[in-house]
């Protein structure tokens, strides 16, 4: 019978103890060399991921069969000719990191692309590493508060979390990073913001806004835009994750973004096809999965013993005509853990966020949320659902009972209360004041288009009237009674004026 512990044990220790070695003098020639990819031989002791050299160029293995391998090469690929000699490297691609990254803009491969001299790295951090071991972890119970009402409320986001952003384009999803990013600022939150086939004119844009609010400081944009060969874009988020990680191992809580995913897999399933690999569902090679489980895995609480740091991460992901059940938007909701919806009729309609209720989920949800906010924003989603319910139904009829108008006005006094302008994220406490005036009717009174006025100058007039009221929503994280008696005494006053 055999003895599965003692053959574990012999295993583990031969793992343990093996080392490879490098040989300097390994070299190959090229095959074939097409459209940023080499065919070369000679190299049957390379391992994958290693990187060769050829003249001036890198290039990186992604294949490896038993006449030749197949690499993606990362720059200057007009230099190479079939017939050129490949030098192995023995090493694996890595970024260099340190706090000199944070406030720049880089490459793929950890270039600074914004002319503002070279970084100094402290450490070379691998841009493939394992995700921390589940031992490692730590439960996910401390928000990360985006500053966007809709989504601190009813799709509350926890450090750690992999919470996907998606929708159609142009629906409102790099603002709503853009807006968690800026939210982070005096709150000791690194942000990564990975630019994944953009225009360089977009990423430009992008940048000036962090500037312009005070954001590049805790900030870091790695950025390969659309005009940049398929093999940079396929590495860029691997880069970006490489520096978050560098962030939360040292114990300090990291937000990253990956802008978008879509782009990501087009960009892998160019560099596959362009390798002969063979293809599956959509053209996209069988291991797509894995391509964004292991970069998204990596994202983690880890617990006090081993730094206490985080990685949040923001996957956006675009589909087509609203459909989520799509190859790559299904393969990434299951891999998250939960999404944000946005719908283009909301858009169009002006609700912005356009997030549907219905469809997006976080399924941290309350623990990630501090005591008021859990207790204020119970109802909130059932409120809302059964108005946009209500709101079908009222299209075939015209004749409707009190009870039903009541409801339709009160949930279309939430909508409009929970719309936010871009660029304006919202603290906490004033999240809560509005939520408790907008679910308790107080001001159900006013006109649903006036409603984000008037709880923005409410919110002004109870700050220079009763200001320890926010001051204890602030320090304490509680609507208690008292609290609540102040909030609607202000309220009727306000009113009155």
């Amino acid at each position: 019978m055999l003895d599965l512990e003692h053959i574990t044990k012999q295993l583990s220790s031969k793992l343990e103890s093996y080392k490879r070695e490098y040989n300097p003098f390994v070299t190959g020639e090229v095959l074939e060399c097409n459209d940023d990819v080499i065919f070369a031989s000679g190299l049957s002791s390379v391992c994958y991921g290693e990187l060769l050299k050829i003249k001036s160029c890198y290039a990186m293995v992604l294949n490896l069969e038993s006449e030749k391998v197949g690499a993606v090469v990362l720059n200057n690929a007009e230099e190479i000719c079939a017939g050129d000699t490949v030098f192995a490297t023995g090493h694996v691609l890595d970024v260099g990191v340190s706090d000199d990254i944070l406030g720049r803009v880089v490459n793929p491969l950890g270039t600074p692309i914004d002319n503002l001299g070279e970084i100094v790295a402290d450490k070379y951090q691998k841009l493939e590493a394992d995700a921390p071991q589940i031992v490692h972890r730590a439960a996910v119970n401390e928000p990360l508060e985006t500053g966007i009402i809709s989504i601190d409320s009813m799709i509350p986001i926890g450090k750690g979390q992999r919470e996907l952003i998606i929708g159609d384009r142009q629906t409102g999803k790099t603002a709503i990073a853009i807006d968690a990013i800026l939210n982070q600022k005096g709150k000791d939150v690194i942000c990564v913001y990975v630019a994944i086939g953009q225009k360089a004119s977009s990423t430009t844009k992008i940048l000036q806004t962090f500037r312009n609010f005070g954001a590049l400081s805790y900030t870091t944009i790695v950025s390969a835009s659309a005009d940049q060969a398929a093999s940079m874009q396929y590495l860029a988020p691997y880069t970006g994750c490489a520096i978050a990680e560098y962030f939360m191992h040292r114990g300090k809580d990291v937000l990253i973004v990956y802008d978008d995913l879509t782009k990501h897999a087009v960009a892998y399933r160019t560099l596959t096809l362009l390798l002969k690999r063979p293809s599956g569902r959509e053209a996209y090679p069988g291991d797509i999965f894995y391509t964004h489980s292991r970069l998204l895995e990596r994202a983690a609480k880890l617990n006090d013993a081993h730094g206490g740091g985080s990685m949040t991460a923001l996957p956006i992901i675009e589909t087509q005509m609203g459909d989520i059940s799509a190859y790559i938007p299904t393969n990434v909701i299951s891999i998250t853990d939960g999404q944000i919806f946005l719908e283009t009729e909301l858009f169009r309609a002006g609700i912005r966020p356009a997030i549907n209720v219905g469809l997006s989920v976080s399924r941290v949800g309350g623990a990630a949320q501090h005591s008021a906010m859990k207790k204020i924003s119970g109802k909130l989603r059932l409120e809302l659902a059964n108005y946009r319910e209500l709101v079908v139904f009222s299209q075939f009829t015209s004749d409707l009972d009190f009870e039903t108008k009541k409801t339709l006005d009160h949930g279309l006094m939430l909508t409009q209360g929970l719309t936010q302008k871009q660029y304006q994220p919202q603290n906490y406490e004033k999240q809560i004041v509005f939520l408790h005036l907008l679910i308790n009717n107080i001001f159900d009174d006013i006109s649903p288009y006036k409603i984000n006025a008037t709880l923005q100058n409410f919110y002004e007039y109870l700050k220079d009237t009763h200001s320890s009221a926010i001051d204890n929503i602030m320090e304490n994280k509680v609507l208690n009674l008292n609290t609540i008696n102040i909030i609607k005494n202000a309220a009727e006053k306000f009113k009155a004026l």
